[in-house]
């Protein structure tokens, strides 16, 4: 039966239903958002203003909530007066999802209120790089430990205790330290995600090491292999898919990072460009930046995996980039012969 197909226990299913899943779990989220954005039987709490009749503090364009609407009006009716009209309407930090599309497009077309505010793109790309140089520090330090930690018990033993009492210190509590220290620039922001992502990313990769597969180790020994060289051609590619993998979801929590560290000192970024639209209450460009990142962390992901799937042809079984340009460079004979051999077998 195929509805069966879709909820058996511990068994993944076909690229086809992955697929459509994958779309509905936005669809979903979507739709919700659509209905309450547009149906007022759902959620619709106030009323905007289309005519203000005869009462006089009621302006067109206004909201208004329906309770004080209905008693203006009853007051109106009541002194003989021209009452108010006004249609169903959600607060204003609740926009419709066509006015986000709307702003979405706006917000890169639209130049900033003062000649010296960056435009949007600009604020992305400050982002971006505060992003990437606080990970590539953080990455630089903690893979290596980490792997040297899951490793050898010694070095464990030596730092994961202190590891994990720092790990639970929130790192937007050292922010006026890394003001003091850094100055007011990109320095302290780097400094807060360095903070949050590092001791994390140890552990995290630490763990991942220890549960390489002992029988590869085993097997590695039996055959000679010792120290250091144990350690670089059996170790490291038995882990590397595994923190690779951590490292894209480390990538994610870097970003959360972003959002603190960017009201540290100079405010910059997309931070800034979140808060000021929040200040002139202009809510669509804000849910419009907020799916850009959104967007920009999803796309980054799925690139990096897409780059995994090749990097690392052991774990998924494809063909490497180089294996593909071999085919491809190689003299006729050797693609004839080539060809001849299954995939599965190659």
């Amino acid at each position: 039966m195929a509805r069966a197909r879709y909820f058996v226990i511990w068994k993944d299913l076909d690229p086809r239903r992955r697929r459509v899943l994958q779309i509905f779990s936005f669809i979903i989220p979507l739709a919700f958002w659509a209905i309450v954005s547009y149906c007022p039987a759902v959620w619709h709490p106030l009323v905007r203003i289309t005519a203000s009749g005869d009462i006089g503090h009621f302006t067109v364009g206004d909201l208004v909530k329906k309770g004080a609407f209905a008693r203006e009006n009853a007051k109106a009716m009541a002194q003989h007066l021209m009452p108010a009209s006004g249609i169903p309407a959600n607060p204003i930090y609740l926009p419709a999802p066509h006015e986000v599309a709307i702003s979405f497009y706006k917000a890169f077309t639209t130049p900033p209120r003062l000649p010296d505010e960056p435009w949007l793109h600009e604020s992305l790309w400050h982002s971006i790089k505060v992003i990437v140089w606080g990970f590539l520090i953080s990455s630089l330090l903690a893979v290596p430990l980490g792997i040297i930690c899951g490793t050898y018990r010694f070095f464990a033993h030596l730092s994961e205790p202190f590891v994990e009492f720092f790990r639970y210190l929130p790192a937007p509590a050292f922010a006026a330290l890394a003001v003091a220290v850094l100055g007011i620039n990109d320095g302290p922001k780097v400094a807060i995600i360095v903070i949050g992502t590092f001791f994390q990313q140890l552990l995290m990769i630490s763990n991942t090491t220890q549960k390489l597969d002992p029988a590869l180790i085993e097997a590695a020994q039996t055959l000679g292999a010792r120290g250091f060289k144990l350690f670089t051609r059996v170790v490291i590619p038995g882990i590397l898919p595994d923190i690779y993998r951590d490292m894209r979801i480390l990538l994610g929590w870097a970003w959360t990072y972003l959002i603190v560290a960017e009201v540290v000192g100079n405010s910059t970024g997309i931070t800034w460009f979140i808060n000021q639209q929040a200040k002139y209450r202009i809510y669509d460009n804000v849910y419009a930046a907020i799916i850009m990142i959104g967007i920009i962390g999803l796309t980054t992901d799925i690139f990096l995996a897409w780059l995994g799937s090749h990097l690392f042809v052991w774990k998924s079984r494809k063909r490497s980039f180089l294996s593909r340009l071999r085919i491809v460079y190689a003299p006729t004979r050797v693609k004839s012969a080539y060809q001849q051999v299954p995939y599965d077998n190659a």
